[in-house]
């Protein structure tokens, strides 16, 4: 095998190991390296390793913006594997786009978007927020109180759920800093105190997440008569907070360490394997560790990297992922994926509540009716 040919592909990631945001896109980086160790240990790629070239942005916009233009046009890479937060997104899609890149992004999102350049392996609104909407209206009453980070993620997420809540009221709605700390919570509790909803519906993420759900506890409220709903809220964030803390609080998503299935328990083992016993996956962690491999199969059918050239492999493909089988939908670019809710018990878990009988299509602009989930 000449030089050239045994050369490693390189890929470029973008998860925060430092800042408010390393609590979960920590994670992230964990179930991509899990992946490209799994691959690279099965020996590559048509004979190639694959090389991640990693770097920090510390929950900094404009680190994520600086080290995709560095990716792309001083270390060689046309894919990347990266970003949580919907700011981080924005802010690297017009560089991905300008230079004809591919982002991998494995986090759900507020919908509403599409780029070639982009594969979004995340949860789309009708896969969480419409399944979410449905089981707490259903099971928890009428009253809402949103609360969320300030950002444009949680203020679109909570257009559309006040959409869904047709004949349900929200009682108030707040925002707090990315940054927030918990005394930042302190009027917000009260407001909540004072309103009196029936549910709690948060879009805060990060460490902001932790002083949310600290500050409710301190403030003597229940779960069982007033959760906190979430979207965002995993098993990451339960462990960070307590998990007396998180018991009894109900999070939507597509996967969850608790599904009951062979291959989740595979994945599972490897990950605490690699990682150590005592580190939980989640649904980013999922999203993260999957696209790696629909990256991977898409690269050895076209042994090139270049995205005119991957990307129409990729659309339409199918993995058994360890929340069960799932495809990159070609008519959209992002993920059919199952819906779950989950409600946190005091091992730090989620016990599954509801779960769809299949994947779902991804619907990102909303625009089929009705109810997508088919729950079980």
């Amino acid at each position: 095998m000449n030089k050239a040919t045994s050369e490693p592909w390189r890929v470029g990631v973008l998860f925060s190991q430092s800042g408010h945001m390393s609590v979960i896109e920590e994670t992230q980086l964990r179930g991509t390296l899990l992946a490209i160790d799994e691959i690279n240990s099965s020996g590559g790629l048509n004979g190639r390793e694959l090389m991640p070239i990693i770097y920090d942005p510390a929950s900094d916009n404009t680190l994520f913006r600086l080290y995709a233009k560095k990716l792309m046009t001083e270390d060689g890479v046309s894919s990347i594997f990266g970003c949580y937060t919907s700011s981080s997104r924005k802010v690297v899609l017009p560089i991905v786009e300008r230079l004809n890149g591919l982002l991998w992004y494995p986090t759900l999102y507020e919908g509403f978007e599409y780029s070639p350049n982009v594969i979004y392996t995340g949860s789309a609104p009708n896969q969480n927020s419409l399944a979410l909407c449905e089981y707490l209206v259903s099971n928890l009453g009428r009253r809402f109180y949103f609360v969320g980070s300030d950002y444009i993620y949680p203020r679109e997420t909570n257009r559309i759920m006040r959409e869904m809540l047709r004949g349900a009221e929200v009682v108030g709605e707040s925002y707090v800093s990315l940054r927030a700390q918990r005394k930042d919570f302190l009027p917000i509790i009260r407001d909540m105190q004072r309103t009196r909803p029936d549910v709690i519906f948060s879009t805060v993420v990060g460490d902001s997440t932790v002083h949310l759900y600290q500050s409710y506890s301190d403030a003597g409220f229940d779960p069982k008569t007033l959760p906190i709903a979430s979207l965002t809220t995993t098993e990451a964030e339960i462990r960070a907070m307590g998990f007396d803390v998180g018991e009894g609080h109900i999070t939507a998503a597509s996967y969850f360490q608790n599904i009951d299935s062979a291959s989740n328990a595979s994945f599972v083992s490897r990950f605490k394997k690699r990682f150590g016993a005592d580190e939980p996956t989640n649904m980013c962690v999922e999203a993260a560790y999957f696209q790696v491999h629909f990256f991977a199969r898409a690269l050895v059918m076209t042994n090139s990297m270049e995205t005119n050239l991957l990307r129409p492999v990729v659309l339409g493909s199918e993995f058994e992922a360890p929340q069960g089988k799932v495809a990159i939908n070609a008519s959209c670019s992002h993920a059919d994926l199952w819906s779950c809710i989950g409600r946190a018990n005091r091992a730090g878990q989620f016990d599954i509540v509801a779960r769809s009988k299949a994947a779902v299509a991804a619907d990102p602009y909303l625009t089929c009716s009705g109810r997508n989930a088919h729950f079980l």
